[in-house]
């Protein structure tokens, strides 16, 4: 396959809470982007960015790389399952899905790819928030064959700082489903250990300073206030509690753990009581 260059036109489709700055990075070096999302006022926000908005997916013709960014395995699904989109698509295409799926989902996408020798795939969700997405400095779990891997690079050198290869479709899903739950796990835990101090009328900035070059350090006490942020994006996009990941990225956790015989005992509990714990925690701190 042509390797990619930045005259290779992207089709973002998800312009949410990491899409849209995503797309942003992208369009800053160069990549003609066509985005699209089913909310009118997100194909307005990435057009004002720079991207050329797209009223359907039949928009998206031409493009040689189609970016998915939607919410969940439904929905990376039936896009990858559109025969008329995947046909659409220039010569040689490479689908990337960064949504946050299944690892069965991923590997069978990818498996039904492989049969089409015309279509390369990689199966990369990512990691580092809106902020970092912005500067194009993600983290990128890589599931793809050495082929779709050396093909996705120039894609993958403007939107990440750091790309790693674990495997093949399905295996950076799972990477980024065990991300998730060693972040939900510290996130509790910090919660817990905040109620706790301040019963004692000690406040939470001493606490996380005393952490910070303490035993108890973790990205989750450096980064405290990032998921009010992140919630309150979702407040102002409407995005239902179901689809955020303190949500359902734990379900899914659950999920894949039921699936691969695993027992996972900690993400069963904080797939039951996570999501109440931000929500109230962001709704105290607007």
């Amino acid at each position: 396959m042509k390797q990619l260059d930045r005259s290779a036109g992207i089709g973002f489709v998800g312009l949410g809470n990491l899409g849209l700055p995503m797309v942003s990075a992208l369009v800053r070096a160069g990549w003609p982007v066509t985005a699209y999302d089913i909310r009118p006022n997100a194909v307005s926000a990435a057009v004002a960015k720079g991207a050329s908005g797209a009223a359907s997916l039949r928009d998206l013709a031409g493009c040689r790389v189609l970016a998915l960014a939607v919410p969940d395995d439904a929905a990376v699904s039936a896009l990858v399952r559109t025969p008329d989109l995947l046909a659409s698509l220039a010569d040689d295409p490479l689908v990337v899905v960064h949504s946050t799926v299944l690892p069965a989902t991923a590997k069978a996408l990818g498996q039904e790819l492989a049969d089409s020798p015309r279509t390369a795939f990689v199966d990369a969700p990512v990691s580092g928030g809106f902020e970092r997405a912005e500067r194009g400095d993600l983290t990128v779990m890589a599931g793809a064959n050495a082929e779709a891997l050396r093909l996705a690079q120039p894609y993958f050198d403007t939107i990440a700082g750091d790309v790693v290869h674990v495997g093949a479709p399905g295996a950076g899903s799972a990477v980024k489903l065990a991300n998730q739950l060693m972040m939900f796990a510290a996130l509790a835990g910090a919660h817990e250990a905040l109620d706790l101090a301040q019963a004692y009328d000690v406040d939470a900035a001493t606490v996380l300073k005393v952490a910070g070059t303490s035993t108890g350090d973790s990205w989750v006490a450096r980064s405290w206030g990032f998921f009010d942020q992140v919630a309150a994006a979702y407040d102002a996009a409407d995005v239902p509690v179901a689809y955020r990941p303190w949500s359902k990225d734990l379900w899914d956790i659950v999920a894949a753990a039921r699936t691969a015989g695993v027992s996972l005992p900690v993400a069963g509990l904080l797939a039951q009581t996570m999501a109440e714990t931000v929500e109230r925690h962001a709704a105290r701190s607007s």
